[in-house]
């Protein structure tokens, strides 16, 4: 991080589909990612866990440089945040005019019209294209520490909470749990400006520091999980919202995020913001799910397409 050179490859805090999270890790552990962040699930991290190794299992033969291990990440929410939501069809509004099925990013909705809730990311697409108000969202509820309590045993080195809501207290309270149950390692906050000032993003930013001062990391997240197109307007705010939090010179470590793709660390060095890396998630998904979707995948040459698919984007990243 402190050559800003981290590459953060996301799963998804509401995916749950741990078959895929294992492609995912996979792939992107042969390309080079030097951080992979998942849900807050124990089957999920272990399904990581597994593609990871395997991956390791094949470095001899992708001879990749300056192999290291990605540090694993899970992602919590708060109540309010849309990163943890989970959509609902409801069906006294449905009309089955079925705009909701093309816009999912994740192909969380089938014909059926009923939403595959390990497959949901939240992140509203499917009630932006609704013209019926047949939408809902939902918390998922977990049992917090226990549920990190697992994680961290199972592998995860770094806890995220995503913190997208208004009032700080809570957010304070989730913080001194993490910190509790990772006191060493690198912990991190999600923050974007939906319901913060950017008073409000530094105040809560310094609070946050107090209790987990010297290995804090900030996730600056510009549009949350607006990644889908590869060009610099996508991903002009999550500059933009770095920018803003390295202007308030704290002692934290910066990702690039929300929105983010092949251009971010371009656009970052133009406009002279620092960073520390760079988070990545539907944009990097989508690379390469032709290939992990197909049914013969990990066949040798199908797991090769995508690894140098997703190799270019990890070193677009890094060489920018």
């Amino acid at each position: 991080m402190n050559n800003g050179e981290l590459f953060k490859m996301i799963c998804g805090a509401g995916n749950e589909d741990a078959d895929e999270v294992y492609k995912l890790c996979l792939v992107y552990t042969l390309a080079g990612a030097k951080a992979i962040d998942m849900s807050a699930n124990l089957d999920v991290v272990k399904s990581a866990v597994n593609g990871v190794e395997d991956a390791e299992a094949l470095l001899g033969k992708y001879k990749l440089k300056n192999y290291t291990r990605p540090y694993l990440t899970v992602s919590i929410g708060m109540p309010g945040d849309h990163h943890v939501r989970k959509a609902k069809i409801i069906e006294n509004k449905c009309t089955k005019c079925n705009a909701c099925i093309p816009v999912c990013p994740t192909d969380a909705i089938p014909d059926i019209l009923t939403i595959i809730e390990s497959r949901c990311i939240g992140c509203g697409a499917c009630g932006v294209a609704c013209q019926d108000d047949a939408i809902g969202y939902s918390h998922k509820e977990i049992e917090i520490e226990t549920v990190l309590k697992d994680c961290v045993n199972a592998g995860v080195e770094n806890i995220e909470l995503h913190a997208a809501v208004l009032d700080d207290e809570p957010v304070l309270y989730e913080w001194e749990i993490v910190n509790n149950i990772n006191p060493f390692g690198f912990n991190s906050v999600c923050l974007d400006r939906g319901y913060l000032s950017n008073h409000g993003i530094k105040t809560r930013i310094q609070k946050m520091l107090e209790i987990c001062p010297d290995r804090m990391i900030v996730q600056a997240d510009g549009i949350p999980m607006a990644g889908g197109q590869d060009d610099y307007r996508t991903t002009l705010q999550a500059v933009a919202c770095a920018d803003i939090v390295d202007k308030f010179a704290l002692p934290v470590f910066i990702l690039l995020s929300g929105g983010t793709n092949s251009l971010s660390i371009e656009l970052s060095k133009k406009c002279s913001v620092p960073y520390a890396g760079v988070s990545i998630g539907t944009y990097a998904r989508h690379l390469i799910y032709e290939y992990i979707n197909d049914p013969d995948f990990p066949n040798k040459n199908i797991l090769n397409n995508a690894v140098q698919v997703a190799k270019k984007l990890v070193d677009t990243c890094a060489k920018a």
